[in-house]
């Protein structure tokens, strides 16, 4: 058994799919095939049940991936202990993010790391909250950018910032001149625009006017933050913002920020599974992203 068999067998099970997962992982479509034939035939049990449309795991092909997971990530942890041996002269982190709050940190981190550090590669896996949770939990990343409350209980994070959430309206919004914080309840009769499901930010929207006794009427959702603030540029709507997407002019269409009462924020955090390995570049990027965040928030 080869470990590049095992990594096959993960793909095939994300993919459920051969030619999607032989395009993925670099290789013809036809040794995938071979490969994966040859495992079963050496193991001595099917791992997946193929027919014309579909490719599904077996008991056992799902019990083979999960502990095929492990393995892998136990053999990736064991290589970033050696780099960290060799005085991290190379070595490849792996940063995940939410695809919002990546884009207006990450361009400041990532140049300022690489300046300090040119021979560590970083690869970024950019997903949503929940999905970026369950990559983190199966060591899929190094470390992932997340907000607070967690789901996943097998992940620890050390705290990044405390960042405002502000209120974003149109130009000619009637609140837009208004010189005192807005009251959530204030907006039970105004249309929102928010993320979609799955989205952290969306989630946190929604308990917001939660708890100011209120049921957003949500009239446009958006997978990018950028789209939403343009929608309440356009009159559309208006939208509850990060402070660092607020600060951002990314078109002629811009809203109005207001300040929110009682201030309220999200909590950004660097998570990864409790009981990982991490590794001096890991340790390293979090450290610059600190410094980074101190001068810009």
């Amino acid at each position: 058994m080869e470990l590049r068999q095992l990594q096959y067998a993960i793909q095939i099970a994300i993919e459920r799919n051969f030619s999607r997962a032989a395009e993925k992982l670099h290789i013809a479509q036809p040794s995938l095939s071979q490969q994966l034939s040859k495992l079963e035939k050496e193991i001595g049990v099917l791992l997946f049940q193929r027919s014309t449309n579909s490719v599904e795991l077996t008991h056992a092909g799902a019990l083979f991936v999960e502990k095929s997971q492990k393995i892998l990530d136990m053999v990736e942890q064991l290589k970033k202990e050696m780099e960290d041996i060799s005085q991290m002269k190379k070595g490849r982190l792996v940063v995940g993010s939410m695809p919002i709050t990546g884009s207006t940190i990450l361009p400041f981190v990532v140049p300022a790391f690489q300046a300090a550090y040119p021979d560590i590669e970083i690869s970024l896996v950019e997903e949503t909250s929940a999905n970026l949770e369950t990559l983190t939990m199966n060591g899929q990343t190094d470390i992932s950018l997340l907000s607070l409350p967690l789901r996943e209980e097998s992940l620890v994070y050390e705290t990044l910032l405390e960042e405002e959430i502000v209120l974003a309206v149109p130009p000619k919004h009637p609140l837009a001149a208004s010189n005192e914080p807005i009251r959530i309840k204030q907006l039970e009769k105004e249309a929102f625009i928010a993320l979609k499901k799955g989205q952290g930010f969306r989630k946190l929207t929604l308990e917001l006017c939660q708890e100011a006794g209120i049921t957003p009427n949500i009239v446009f959702e958006s997978s990018n933050m950028e789209t939403v603030q343009s929608l309440v540029a356009a009159g559309m709507g208006i939208a509850f913002v990060p402070y660092l997407i607020s600060k951002r002019s990314f078109s002629e269409l811009f809203p109005v920020h207001l300040t929110l009462e009682g201030r309220p924020t999200r909590t950004l955090v660097i998570a990864y599974r409790k009981g990982r390995y991490i590794s001096k570049a890991a340790e390293a990027f979090v450290s610059t992203m600190k410094e980074v965040m101190g001068t810009i928030v």
